[in-house]
């Protein structure tokens, strides 16, 4: 267990935060095309917001196992009005992006976070916007884009956890070379990305050597194929996207009493409860 961080400019709640997921995309793995419409991501961003959920992440890119790239002027035209929609009716938002572009023109309609699963790695001129705008800015371990990023060369390391939380901690370097102030770092060790089943629970079991870094931490398990895998039938038929709900609260206990500042989850009234047992078990 170790202390959970608050984080720049942000409410702290007392307890781990539940980032509520908005997918503006037709291709992501557990609920593509539901919420491509801005006026349908708004209300499912503003019922996540009913539900407890504290932050809502608006995303315009799958970054799925094999998913392909959209071009910027996509992927804005996708987000730009879910997160000025939701940021005028008071929701704290956060953009997930890996572009500049994108990061600069989400702060400027209201976002309050850049959420980078690249770490700076795909654009890092985005860096200089996370300086420029003194937001909270989320550093993913990432190594790779989706087409890609499953391969056994980005899947393969000499020592798992201590590779990734090296590679981590340069990313957070050159974040910091670049402007950005150590209070608005966030750390996320990126399960799912470069990552086959038994080490993203391997990743989870080592949380605390994330913590070491310093930094508030992000973890985002939720309904991923390695709980797909795990719950999977007596065939090898991997548990649906849809059913792993039951798993993603536990890994969020888990995290949460573990220390963890935030959750990314897709749906969120029981993630919320388990935060608030995981903070009542923490204070004994």
């Amino acid at each position: 267990m170790f202390e959970r961080r608050v984080v720049r400019a942000l409410p702290d709640v007392g307890r781990c935060q539940v980032m509520g997921v908005v997918n503006v995309t037709p291709d992501s793995f557990s609920d593509g095309g539901r919420w491509l419409n801005a006026e349908d991501a708004v209300r499912r961003g503003l019922s996540l917001v009913a539900s407890g959920a504290d932050i809502i992440d608006v995303g315009g890119e799958s970054t799925r196992p094999g998913a392909q790239r959209v071009d910027a002027e996509t992927e804005l035209a996708r987000v730009e009005p879910v997160v000025r929609a939701l940021s005028e009716r008071g929701v704290v938002v956060s953009v997930d992006t890996m572009r500049a572009e994108v990061a600069e023109r989400a702060v400027a309609a209201g976002a309050r976070i850049i959420n980078d699963v690249s770490g700076g790695l795909a654009d890092p001129d985005i860096l200089g916007v996370a300086a420029r705008a003194g937001v909270p800015y989320v550093v993913m371990h990432w190594r790779g884009h989706s087409d890609a990023m499953q391969g056994e060369d980005a899947t393969t390391y000499a020592d798992l956890v201590p590779d990734v939380v090296r590679e981590l901690s340069a990313s957070v370097d050159a974040a910091l070379a670049a402007g950005v102030k150590p209070d608005q770092v966030v750390v996320d060790p990126g399960i799912g990305f470069s990552k086959r089943g038994p080490q993203n629970w391997s990743i989870l079991a080592h949380l605390a050597a994330f913590a070491e870094l310093g930094y508030p931490l992000l973890v985002a398990a939720s309904r991923k194929r390695f709980l797909g895998e795990l719950l999977a039938a007596d065939d090898g038929t991997l548990r649906d996207p849809l059913q792993r709900e039951a798993a993603t609260v536990a890994i969020t206990a888990l995290a949460a009493t573990a220390g963890a500042w935030a959750v990314r989850v897709h749906e969120v009234p029981d993630n919320v409860d388990s935060v608030r047992v995981a903070e009542r078990w923490r204070r004994g």
